[in-house]
């Protein structure tokens, strides 16, 4: 007996101006199943999501939920048929309250008279996040306060409270610790259980082999394949993705190591964050920062950009001390920062790719204070190929991109200034596998120049496969500094959490 699947999308294509970025795609999602959706940034996954979901109006093609044909024209249409997103882009409302996120467009009243419920919503708000074993937030706490990884929890519980069929995850785990990942799929795999079904997004092969049911393989716009986890492997999934065999995850590093660059010296911030921080990092050398969510990490790289205030310690780039009064003072001594935040403070969505490339290069495409269209369009148009920016061309706007093409346009301005110095904070955060290893090989390249490379990551398989040397933090110190041939997963959580 065929049993009826919970959604089925056959033969959909979707075009924007004429480029078509969905090709006669077929998906399908069983009851009670953990099915993943991948491929290349730009293959198309969010798209079909949004398709589905309303937000996009499909060209042509069906859609069946529980057997029977539906066309959604928007999400809120979807979600009372059971169907809920968690976006990669997180649609947190930073000057609202955890609860009032939480509520948003569902507020609770006593009975009709239109009188805010607030006690009740604190109460199950409180509820959803314990659910998935979050204690350290508060229903009262403003969510705009939070850590991009507190936002993504809330985001997930959020969904987690609505009586959903089929929750899809978007990149789910991309900000959460290694405690938060393992309560989530807890909670994922009783819900699985009571035969809730998931889509679940990830660049994190790892998660895919250990959580999935099956996978659906997208490349530019066309559906490549299913397959069962079980009969799947790694080097399998990345060959239908990519289209080739990638080889090794981590470029060999062929970078030789010189002389003390980088020197930060009992380095404290204003508010108490961290305390007392020291490291160095020399030429051509990759120091990567491990730490669970809390320990400060990201604390400390803006306030070395100036995006922070400092109580105390300094800074020196080949021995001179830096100022660190604003971003400005960092950028114009050749220091770069890569955000893990590139929604709010990587990038103007609504400007071009070109106008967010310029904008810290204002200097390098400028002659006597004005600018060169021509200096502008070579730098642009270089970092453009030399990143493999999937694009329309250097006008389109960025917000239009996925993901990870977002990251590599970040990633392309400050290539521009030639850093002496570059921070990278959650460099590969929605990357896809492909998109990873291009990433590294930049890095690598920079690295061979003699540029100097702090990366922040929660990825430890990532940290252990890039670093030259790994300095973990916890609660705001500095814990251990292990290089690379003495590192491993084990050595660097105990560190993370407090350990020698």
């Amino acid at each position: 007996m065929m049993v009826t699947p919970l959604v089925e999308m056959v033969g959909v294509s979707k075009s924007f101006s004429g480029n078509q970025v969905l090709h006669n795609v077929q998906f399908e999602v069983k009851k009670g199943e953990i099915h993943a959706l991948m491929g290349e940034n730009g293959a198309g996954k969010s798209t079909l999501v949004k398709v589905l979901t309303g937000i996009h109006e499909r060209d042509s093609g069906q859609i069946k939920v529980n057997g029977g044909e539906v066309h959604f024209t928007n999400p809120k249409q979807a979600e009372a048929r059971g169907i809920v997103v968690i976006h990669q882009e997180l649609n947190i409302i930073p000057h609202l309250t955890v609860s009032q996120n939480m509520f948003l467009g569902k507020e609770l009243t006593y009975g009709r008279s239109g009188i805010l419920n607030h006690r009740k919503m604190k109460a199950l708000t409180e509820e959803s996040l314990q659910k998935l074993g979050v204690t350290n937030i508060s229903p009262d706490d403003i969510a705009g306060d939070l850590s991009v990884g507190k936002q993504q929890m809330i985001e997930i519980a959020r969904a987690l409270a609505t009586n959903a069929e089929l929750i899809i995850m978007d990149e789910p785990t991309a900000a959460l610790t290694e405690r938060e990942i393992a309560s989530l799929f807890e909670v994922v795999t009783d819900l699985k259980r009571k035969g809730v079904a998931f889509v679940y997004i990830s660049h994190r092969m790892e998660e895919i082999f250990q959580i999935c049911d099956r996978i659906t393989i997208l490349r530019d716009g066309e559906y490549i394949g299913t397959e069962n986890i079980s009969d799947t492997s790694f080097e399998q999934v990345v060959k239908m993705m990519v289209g080739r065999e990638l080889g090794e995850r981590f470029p060999a590093r062929k970078s030789k190591i010189g002389n003390i660059v980088f020197e930060v010296d009992n380095l404290s911030s204003k508010d108490g964050t961290f305390h007392n921080v020291s490291f160095t990092v020399k030429e051509g050398e990759i120091l990567g920062v491990a730490g669970l969510m809390g320990a400060g990490r990201t604390e400390v790289m803006e306030t070395i950009f100036g995006y922070r205030k400092k109580d105390s310690g300094s800074v020196k780039l080949n021995g001179k001390e830096l100022k660190m009064r604003h971003p400005n003072d960092l950028i114009n001594a050749g220091v770069g920062f890569i955000t893990e935040d590139r929604k709010s403070k990587g990038l103007v969505l609504g400007s071009s790719i070109r106008e967010n490339i310029a904008l810290v290069n204002l200097k390098t495409v400028s002659q006597k204070g004005v600018i060169s269209n021509k200096k502008e369009r070579d730098l642009v148009e270089n970092l453009i190929e030399r990143l493999h920016v999937r694009t329309t061309g250097k006008e389109q706007e960025v917000k239009s991109l996925s993901g990870g093409n977002q990251q590599k346009v970040v990633i392309a301005k400050w290539l521009g200034i030639n850093p002496k110095v570059l921070i990278l904070d959650e460099p590969t955060r929605g990357v896809d596998i492909g998109a990873k290893k291009e990433i590294y090989s930049i890095i690598n390249e920079l690295t061979e120049h003699g540029v100097a490379i702090i990366m922040v990551s929660s990825e430890l398989p990532e940290i252990l496969g890039v670093s030259d040397r790994i300095m973990v933090l916890h609660e705001g110190s500095v814990t251990a500094f292990i290089d690379r041939e003495d590192a491993d997963q084990e050595i660097i959580m105990l560190a993370a959490t407090g350990g020698n």
